[in-house]
């Protein structure tokens, strides 16, 4: 933090004055403010690879915290630039002082929406006359500070941070440079330098950008302080940022690559053929001109896999993380690597090679030590060994600190869920594809991958089936018997959707309408495993949305929003805000649920009591029998219903 002030007074000694370049566009001064940026982040870089083994237990928090700090900072120095140029103008004369309030309160609107462009004679005789080029890049610098931490904040996942993500982005006054550039016209080029025009194009695309992409209510609390999404505008001008290669160029390619894969890992089952193509297209281009670029070839194994081509993806983090050596970003590349190269290994079921990765990840207490430690348990009992999984399950609590993430929050109840059983209950749950489930992993394995997993979740069924025709069979002999009845519910909740899931992705969507039914019939016996039913209520709309029955579909993932407080939660609603976003946009809309929904001759229901015409459903945990042998023979019939609706 010393060298961060040093720094700083050095900056305000050799201080460009943004009012020396007037209408000039050019500025040779080698500590200009981008600059400034780029030694900022390297002194942050600097402080995160110093840390010592205690802050390293808290380091994605802390590391957040630094690089508010920082761009904090940055904002400073902008700001201080700008208000010296103002104290001059200020100065001189009465008019120029009422020009500057008038300015300062025009500036201080929301976003314009609305610009015309000034007519050339006009600049020409003086009658408008432009902010200086140097104010312009200084507020550029001030608003990519203030975006920067804006996404911070959005990272963060909670109330505050939302409230928090819009006050800085009004707090940027992108809409400053926004503006002044459409009242440039055609003349932008002659008054304002490349590098500013860049800047412009690359803050006010990325923030249009990002904005599209969230959920309506986090929209509306962002929405207040002055911003409307426009996605068609945001692609616009960052193409145009990249297309004209200056400073920013990279940053576009870098926005674009993580807009594109960011939201098709969200809901590939409907962007994948949408944003696929655009995504090669953009890393092609990137890497012709990076080709050693670490960070593009982090996306191109984020792009292979959208590709389903998981050998190329692990090749390519594996050739980011060893390009990364000897420099700045060698230890977070070569993790962060690490973990997609795992979670590749788990899509193929090599179960050992993630489980050793996850234990180096979880040694070097990277990012989430208790996640990895969960992970790594998971593979553990993936690959039989039982003993040592429970092992690992019961250190991930002692892991969690005060303030756990959305996905500690859920590893720590799952592990909880085990431990109330004993870990005797573990044969019925799989925590490795739990997790591939929610990382949308199903969407990106081949067909083999996908008919083994889908084995195991049958395996797994069978084994609530023995359960509970034992746990039946001794009803049938005692009165009031102390074994309490099988209540399996959430289990089997849990290993319907996944197979579910997995017969979206095999294209196999009539034979998932059975177990839909069966998990909507009952779900209001799901107690501890909230998360089942918006979840298998997506998974309701995909079905439909892939029977061309899509106005169905959009009212499943209308419904799934009604629910509230369960893992995963935003997660599932930025799903299905991009799933009805894309919905929109290609004239569907949803229409009211009323009784019941026909798929091509069979019924989901939104009720208790509709069941698939011709298919004998699930049998009910609350069913009884009245003598041993009748007991038996609907047991085994249940056994024989475990394999309908395989593809």
């Amino acid at each position: 933090m010393v060298a961060v002030l040093e720094l700083k007074d050095t900056v305000e000694e050799r201080c460009i004055d943004p009012m020396s370049t007037e209408n000039t566009k050019d500025n040779e001064d080698p500590l200009e403010l981008e600059q400034i940026v780029n030694v900022l982040q390297s002194i942050l870089i600097a402080q995160q690879q110093n840390k010592d083994e205690k802050a390293r237990k808290t380091l994605d928090h802390q590391v957040h915290q630094d690089a508010i700090h920082v761009l904090t900072k940055v904002y400073q120095i902008a700001t201080a630039q700008i208000d010296k140029a103002t104290r001059r103008n200020i100065g001189s004369t009465v008019s120029q002082y009422l020009s500057s309030c008038r300015q300062y309160i025009r500036l201080s609107k929301s976003v314009p929406t609305d610009i015309k462009p000034v007519k050339p004679k006009q600049l020409e005789m003086h009658r408008v006359e432009p902010i200086s080029n140097g104010i312009l890049r200084a507020h550029v610098v001030k608003a990519e500070a203030c975006l920067q931490i804006a996404i911070l904040y959005l990272l963060q996942e909670t109330v505050t941070g939302y409230v928090k993500c819009g006050l800085n982005l009004r707090r940027g006054k992108m809409h400053i440079v926004w503006e002044e550039y459409k009242r440039m016209g055609q003349l932008h080029n002659e008054y304002i330098d490349g590098g500013t025009i860049s800047g412009i194009q690359f803050g006010i695309g990325a923030i249009h950008l990002i904005l599209s992409s969230l959920p309506q209510k986090v929209l509306r609390v962002i929405s207040a302080f002055g911003w409307k999404p426009d996605k068609h505008l945001g692609f616009v001008l960052l193409k145009l940022c990249l297309e004209e290669r200056r400073i920013r160029s990279p940053m576009a390619s870098v926005m674009l690559l993580a807009y594109y894969t960011t939201l098709t890992s969200f809901c590939p089952q409907l962007l994948a053929g949408e944003y696929t193509q655009p995504a090669i297209e953009t890393l092609l281009d990137a890497q012709r001109i990076y080709p050693n670029s670490c960070i593009f070839l982090y996306f191109a194994g984020r792009t292979s896999r959208l590709a389903r081509n998981l050998i190329l993806s692990s090749q390519s983090f594996l050739y980011a993380s060893e390009i990364s050596k000897n420099e700045w970003a060698e230890v977070e590349m070569r993790h962060v690597c690490s973990y997609e190269i795992a979670l590749n290994h788990m899509m193929h079921s090599h179960w050992k090679e993630a489980n050793d990765i996850f234990s180096t990840l979880y040694n070097d207490k990277y990012f989430s030590p208790a996640l990895f430690r969960y992970l790594s348990a998971a593979c553990l009992d993936m690959m039989g060994e039982r003993t040592e999984a429970i092992l690992a399950f019961a250190d991930v609590p002692s892991l969690i600190g005060d303030k756990p993430s959305a996905t500690e929050q859920y590893i720590l109840r799952k592990v909880r869920f085990l431990q109330s059983s004993g870990y005797q209950d573990m044969d019925m749950i799989l925590c490795a594809l739990e997790y591939l489930y929610f990382m949308n992993a199903f969407e990106f394995m081949g067909i083999h991958e996908l008919e083994h997993n889908l084995e195991l979740v049958d395996d797994a069924l069978s084994g609530i089936l023995e359960a509970e025709k034992l746990e039946y069979t001794i009803r049938t002999r005692e009165l009031l018997p102390e074994t309490p009845p099988p209540q399996y519910e959430d289990q089997r909740g849990i290993l319907l959707l996944l197979k579910v899931a997995i017969l979206n992705a095999m294209n196999c969507h009539q034979e998932s309408i059975i177990h839909l039914n069966w998990v909507i019939d009952q779900r209001h016996k799901i107690k501890a495993e909230k998360w089942i039913v918006p979840y298998i209520f997506w998974e309701a709309g995909v079905t439909a949305w892939n029977m061309e029955q899509r106005s169905q579909g959009v009212s499943f993932w209308q419904t799934a929003l009604k629910y509230t407080n369960y893992d995963f939660e935003n997660r599932l609603v930025m799903k299905i805000n991009l799933a009805i976003t894309h919905a929109e946009e290609v004239g569907v809309y949803p229409i009211e649920l009323k009784k019941q929904c026909k798929l091509n001759s069979s019924i989901m229901c939104t009720g208790n009591t509709l069941h698939d015409s011709g298919i004998i459903m699930y049998q009910s945990s609350e069913s009884t029998t009245d003598c041993e042998d009748e007991g038996n023979e609907s047991i085994d019939k249940a056994v024989d219903r475990s394999s309908l609706g395989s593809c």
